[in-house]
């Protein structure tokens, strides 16, 4: 799967604030992902966003 700076994650599991999608803000071995519910940057390994992730989607106006 290929992951890209700016796109929107749904992980399999929510984050305590309830919201499922985190915007991908830095791509290497370690991802920075920032939740879209309460803005809550977190970072997590490449391999644990690889296993949990649902769905990758492109934000608007980037095709």
């Amino acid at each position: 799967m290929l992951f890209e700076v700016g796109d929107i994650v749904r992980l399999k599991k929510p984050h305590p604030c309830g919201s499922s999608e985190w915007e991908i803000l830095r791509v290497g071995m370690d991802f920075r992902l920032k939740c879209l519910g309460c803005a809550h940057q977190v970072m997590v390994a490449r391999r644990l966003v690889e296993k949990n992730c649902r769905e990758v989607r492109k934000p608007e106006g980037k095709a």
